[in-house]
């Protein structure tokens, strides 16, 4: 058997750049370059391999762990999970870091590797610098904590464990269904060992993505659903879009008149323009989604998690017999809600229903009902958009940065109110245009993340919308973009604190407490003067453009400026803490409110909290599953 002598490092990375992906007839390259930070528990094994393999491996400095995480997330959504990216790192800290993004990754089920540099394995050293050590055991470090987050977990102990702990890492990374953050820890002495590797690992290996089929009987089962339906609803998820699913959903709507309700995942399935898309659905949902919601008999679940937004936390689903369809790749949420679970891939299922359920429609009536919704929602952003407020509503800018867009243009938020809003008023042109990462809500993603869409997708403009909240949390990704000649627009929102969470404390009684970026007064609160950041400032001290907009006249120009600009550009726009986009319809997010209190509004609070949490449904089941 021919053999290479190599390193552990220059194995991984070798085997790593001939990986492959396919579907449907096409073929890439699955890996598309490392980000990372190097430290002593990496530098002499693995950034020593990329450097090695530099020509062949593109390799990206980050300033965070967590960022660089997230830039890897955002490219791997961008991408339709069919690319991926590897993050390293030290021992200790470094490795910690990138924690939060490995949860991120997972939520969202997106795949990244990250690769977490480890104590020495022969333990002569011990404890070494930045070792977290435990007096139980001398086989666990601060890596350990990595395994709650990630979809595969492994220590590389011995170099030749390589040769099959590297096709589970591939294994999990293109499933479908199983993807997420994969870890290897890998002891930074084992790094640089050598073995003589078969050659046949480095081998070009194609890793098919399958269109997994659902069950024939569950199929027949659902289209006797679906023909007995009067008020029926597609919920549509992210599973639509990494699929490649938008046609077929279009297609059995046309040809069914089901309307469409979407995540945030699952935003611009159905484009925003089709008369019978209404919107999100939810907390954050369109008037015309969450009337249609409490009154659909049949909710049919397409690449979602229902997760407590969408779902209203279990209290938008209202109708008495309302039931469950549910297409997903991943059982677990293809059975939620007593549903019946078509567990397949979403472009294939829709494609065999559409075909099933022959002829049926809904009824002209309810179609219209839709169409009507439709239109009505589509005023009411209108207004939205041109609410001509003093200060500069936060509905203003996003109508704005709306109207500065081409179809193609991609958005890029994560935390705070502007998930919600944008959720609400962003009118998806274009299937790909809304890289909103909202399963996990990361506060610092934004940058980030609009940095990774962007190396995905060099050919669109990238705004990034962040509050100051997020903003404050990671911002130095901005000098990573200045780095490698990324353009991005950064559209900087601030409101002098953290609005979501003080719409939030409101609800539960609390009123706003801790929420204001403000002095503490004499009074011991955080009732001062607002805060002095500079942002125009901080962002010229990390490399960009900066444009400071005090009005929505001064804010359109900046917006051309940052268009016209060849280089990463920060618009400032301050916006009213109060002036907020309403919700509507039935939307109820279950934040538990104590149950007694000295504070006589957290009592208020709690009376209403009892009252809409009595509406909530746990099982959905409306007799016996299965039967039509």
């Amino acid at each position: 058997m021919a053999t290479q002598r190599l390193t552990l490092a220059q194995a991984i990375i070798k085997y790593l750049i001939n990986q492959h992906v396919e579907r449907d007839g096409h073929q890439n390259e699955f890996f598309g370059g490392t980000w990372g930070i190097f430290g002593h528990g990496n530098i002499g094994g693995v950034a020593q391999a990329l450097q090695q393999y530099s020509s062949d491996m593109p390799y990206y400095l980050s300033r965070n762990e967590q960022a660089m995480v997230h830039s890897a997330v955002a490219y791997a959504k961008m991408n339709r999970r069919m690319k991926a990216q590897a993050c390293l790192s030290s021992i200790g800290p470094g490795a910690t870091n990138m924690v939060t993004g490995a949860a991120t990754a997972t939520v969202n089920r997106v795949p990244v590797l990250c690769l977490a540099g480890d104590y020495f394995a022969e333990r002569v050293q011990s404890p070494v610098l930045q070792q977290l050590e435990f007096p139980f055991t001398q086989d666990q470090s601060s890596n350990d904590t990595f395994k709650p987050v990630s979809k595969y977990w492994d220590r590389i102990q011995r170099p030749e464990q390589a040769i099959t702990s590297l096709p589970e890492v591939m294994r999990i990374l293109t499933s479908p269904a199983e993807t997420g953050a994969a870890v290897l820890a890998l002891p930074q002495d084992i790094q640089t060992y050598a073995f003589d590797y078969p050659e046949e690992m480095f081998r070009k290996r194609i890793w098919s993505i399958p269109r997994n089929r659902a069950d024939t009987t569950s199929i027949e089962r659902a289209v006797a659903w679906i023909r007995a339906a009067k008020t029926p609803l597609i919920i549509a998820g992210g599973g639509i879009r990494y699929s490649a699913a938008e046609d077929a959903l279009m297609a059995f709507v046309e040809q069914t008149g089901i309307p469409v309700a979407e995540t945030h995942a699952g935003k611009g399935s159905l484009l925003f323009d089709h008369p019978l898309s209404l919107g999100a659905a939810g907390v954050s949902g369109t008037e015309a989604a969450n009337i249609i919601a409490p009154e659909a008999d049949l909710i049919i679940g397409i690449g979602t998690r229902f997760t407590d937004f969408p779902t209203s936390s279990k209290t938008a689903f209202r109708h008495p017999n309302v039931r469950f369809i549910n297409i997903n790749v991943f059982e677990m949420d293809a059975y939620k809600h007593a549903a019946i679970p078509l567990v397949g891939d979403a472009k294939v299922t829709l494609e065999e229903l559409a075909v099933a359920v022959g002829d049926y429609q809904v009824d002209n009536s309810y179609r219209q009902r839709c169409q009507q919704l439709n239109q009505k929602w589509n005023d009411e952003v209108e207004r939205v958009y041109s609410a001509a407020m003093t200060p500069i509503s936060q509905g203003e800018v996003i109508g704005a940065v709306q109207a500065s867009a081409e179809p193609r243009d991609v958005v890029v938020t994560s935390a705070g109110s502007l998930p919600g809003d944008l959720l609400k008023l962003w009118r998806c042109k274009d299937s790909l245009s809304y890289q909103v990462e909202y399963g996990y809500s990361v506060m610092g993603y934004e940058i980030a993340g609009g940095l990774g869409a962007k190396m995905a997708a060099p050919d669109r403009e990238v705004y990034v919308m962040v509050g100051d909240g997020s903003f404050m949390m990671m911002n130095t990704e901005i000098t990573t973009a200045i780095q490698e000649n990324i353009k991005l627009i950064i559209v900087v929102v601030n409101n002098n604190g953290f609005s979501s969470v003080g719409r939030v404390s409101e609800n539960v009684g609390s009123l706003g407490f801790g929420c204001h970026y403000r002095y503490r007064s004499n009074s011991g609160a955080y009732d001062g003067d607002v805060l002095p950041v500079d942002f125009v400032k901080i962002c010229e001290g990390l490399g960009a453009a900066s444009i400071k907009a005090d009005s929505l006249s001064d804010f359109k120009k900046a917006l051309v400026a940052a268009r016209a600009s060849t280089k990463t550009t920060c618009i400032v726009v301050n916006t009213d803490w109060d002036e907020r986009v309403p919700g509507y319809a039935s939307c109820w997010w279950d934040m538990a409110t104590a149950h007694t209190s000295e504070n006589q509004d957290v009592n208020a609070a709690r009376e209403i909290y009892e009252k809409e949490k009595s509406a909530q449904r746990y099982l959905m089941v409306p007799g016996a599953p299965f039967q039509s």
